[in-house]
């Protein structure tokens, strides 16, 4: 499993997300406070707070190239 946070700043940064995210068979949570949403559900990602980083597990060992395709929007 990883874990890292991401921002996403506009409505077209989380199409695209949503879009790679969906492309993969493993499961992969958004967490925003006390809310939990699968990150392949775009109006679950549109009812967190985007104004404040996103906490994203991917559970799935084998995820280099989703690492690699969302790092435009990995924030330290």
């Amino acid at each position: 499993m990883k874990v890292f946070n991401l921002m996403l700043n506009s409505i077209n940064d989380v199409k695209d997300f949503v879009n790679i995210v969906s492309k993969y068979d493993f499961d992969v949570d958004l967490t925003s406070g006390r809310y939990v949403v699968d990150a392949k559900s775009i109006m679950g990602i549109f009812s967190l707070n985007l104004s404040k980083p996103i906490k994203v597990e991917v559970h799935s060992d084998d995820c280099d190239a989703f690492m690699a395709e969302v790092d435009r929007f990995i924030i330290d």
